[in-house]
């Protein structure tokens, strides 16, 4: 009787423990959807960027789910963050059929970001999955962009990575460093890895933040390696800027030098001011002017491309509607005139709309 007593009792003790860990648990459903309408002024396509390869025709973007739970006072988390749509499988563009020279897994293109986390301390956090890159100051969800389109930097550096990775918060600055599969690829059968890190910081007031970034492909040299590589290298910086309640710059410049099985290699760069500007709660005016300078042509076929990007992001409640107007010029005739020729410039106009949930 004293024994099943005691076993009762420690069963009890077990529930309440379970129950209490349950009461600290928590879980976040987010999401949107986003579409669009883009027209070149040539009749042409013309796009070298993400997720707006269209022309005169109305596009679904991506419909996306996110669920963030988090357990024990946020020590430990997960993340499953599920995109439909054209948007998301040129995210995760090496996921699909074996047939169409992929890695022979379609399942895994839904699946932006899949991660868990584990905090052993409030200074340090774990992370080991599928995340979105830190390179950059653009992001996969539309939502998260004032500008719709993509610049060429998003486009050009690395998407996501898969691996593990350890943030270590210290006083003002924080730093990251891990070691994920080569950039973009969810899963992998060579033995070249990405070393990916970043450090961070800002003023007191938070009027001013900077993000120093690094991911750099090491491996054995073999013909394992991906895209004929044996070496890519990139340094990325982020910059932002509070003026005022209403303006705000953001900078974005980056360097990626490649060296390819070959012997064949060069350095692309790349520099973009974001100027953000919001009369009024509900309307925000957004200037993208990048550069991109590829002189030793080892990545882009042009050796220059100067593109500006105007967006209006018109907010109705959860609704974001986004006219936008683009004009880009290249060195040489990158570009297609309505009679087939060659141009060095190129415009074209978008309509997008975005909702968040």
């Amino acid at each position: 009787m004293l024994r099943k007593n005691l076993f009762t009792a420690i069963a009890v003790l077990a529930v309440c423990n379970v129950k209490a860990q349950d009461s600290t648990k928590t879980l976040t459903v987010t999401g949107s959807l986003d579409a669009y309408y883009r027209y070149n002024f040539s009749g042409k396509m013309n796009n070298y960027t993400s997720f707006t390869n269209s022309q005169n025709s109305f596009e679904l973007g991506m419909a996306s789910v996110k669920l963030e739970g988090t357990a024990l006072k946020g020590k430990v988390g997960a993340t499953v963050d599920i995109g439909y749509g054209r948007r998301a499988e040129e995210f995760s563009y090496n996921d699909g059929e074996a047939a169409a020279g992929k890695n022979g897994f379609a399942s895994l293109s839904v699946l932006k970001q899949v991660f868990v986390t584990y905090s052993p301390s409030s200074t340090i956090k774990i992370t080991a999955g599928k995340f979105a890159t830190h390179v950059g100051y653009e992001l996969l969800d539309a939502g998260l962009n004032r500008n719709y389109s993509m610049g060429y930097m998003f486009t050009n550096g690395p998407f996501f990575h898969t691996g593990i990775k350890a943030d270590i918060t210290a006083g003002p600055v924080a730093f990251m460093v891990g070691v994920s599969n080569y950039n973009d690829e969810t899963t992998t059968t060579t033995a070249a890895k990405s070393l990916i890190a970043q450090f961070s910081g800002g003023t007191k007031n938070e009027k001013l933040k900077f993000y120093l970034n690094y991911a750099g492909f090491f491996g054995p040299d073999s013909s394992l390696n991906p895209n004929e590589l044996n070496k890519l290298n990139q340094i990325d910086l982020v910059v932002t800027g509070k003026i005022s309640k209403k303006f705000n710059i953001a900078y974005n410049g980056t360097v990626q030098s490649r060296k390819l099985q070959t012997g064949l290699k060069g350095t692309w760069w790349g520099s973009a001011l974001y100027f953000n500007y919001d009369p009024s709660e509900k309307a925000g005016l957004t200037l993208r002017s990048e550069i991109i300078e590829d002189n030793s042509l080892i990545y882009f076929g042009t050796k220059s491309i100067f593109a500006n990007t105007f967006s209006v992001n018109y907010k109705i409640g959860p609704l974001t509607i986004i006219p936008e107007l683009r004009f880009e010029n290249s060195k040489t005739n990158i570009y297609t005139k309505k009679d087939g020729n060659g141009a060095s410039s190129t415009m074209s106009a978008l309509l997008a709309a975005v909702y968040k949930f």
